[in-house]
């Protein structure tokens, strides 16, 4: 197979899309596509310079370079590089990646790709980092940046601490965490922001628990809540949590 077509091949396949898919894409028939994958045909030089702009790779990469190997030489400099760091390195899991990060949560080579960082005050493990949406958590704003430590089931939770819950029904949620002894197959999530209801999750739903460390937010970035309101909504948010409490022990 010609260089050429091994990457048209493999850029689709990098993002998950079907030959007719990706023949949308480049406004081609999806038999067109497949006669360039199969080295049948040669791509026109439009269909070269678009997978170009949708992959930023080179006409020129494209053409005379595997770049599924040069995918490959990229992920093992950036192992080494943070091997190489004494800081923890901190992956970030933007919005926009929720949806690639429920299929790819454990695949080692889509963590690799995802952008890190570092904090000074994290001391040794394994720490992600997830930007919320939403005003669920209020008075905690939506874009904020939660850096979480891995927890490994439901023994490890803690009672109304806040948590990054991957589950495969909601996709990547934060919300505080309320479990009771007694059906220990469920939990219930709680908002900050009362005007949210509780709701129960099987544990058989739960792909990942992720337990709040740390809080980023941007400067100057405000909460929409007047300081009543806020008085309020924790005044709610007591009552709620005493009376889930009583449920869960009765």
């Amino acid at each position: 197979m010609s260089v050429v077509c091994r990457n048209l091949k493999f850029l689709r396949k990098q993002k998950g899309w079907t030959q007719q898919e990706f023949a949308d894409k480049l406004g081609i028939k999806r038999s067109l596509l497949g006669a360039y994958e199969e080295e049948r045909a040669e791509p026109r030089t439009e269909v070269l310079e678009l997978v170009s702009d949708m992959f930023r790779v080179s006409i020129d990469d494209l053409l005379r370079r595997d770049v599924g190997s040069q995918k490959e030489n990229f992920l093992e400099k950036r192992r080494q590089l943070k091997m190489s760091n004494d800081r923890q390195q901190i992956e970030f899991v933007p919005v926009k990646a929720a949806a690639g990060y429920l299929a790819g949560y454990n695949d080692d080579e889509f963590i690799e790709e995802l952008n890190t960082f570092t904090l000074p005050m994290m001391g040794a493990g394994s720490y992600r980092a997830f930007e919320i949406a939403g005003d669920s958590m209020l008075p905690t704003p939506s874009g904020s940046v939660i850096v979480c430590h891995k927890v490994d089931g439901w023994e490890e939770i803690r009672n109304n601490e806040a948590y990054v819950v991957v589950t495969t029904r909601e996709g990547i949620v934060y919300k505080r965490i309320l479990k009771s002894n007694r059906t220990k197959g469920k939990i219930t999530l709680v908002s900050d922001n009362p005007q949210f209801e509780p709701y129960a999750v099987g544990m058989d739903e739960v792909l990942e628990l992720w337990q709040s460390d740390a809080v980023i937010s941007k400067s100057g970035q405000q909460s929409r809540l007047s300081v009543n309101h806020l008085a309020d909504m924790v005044s709610h948010l007591q009552d709620q949590v005493s009376l889930l409490k009583k449920r869960i022990k009765n």
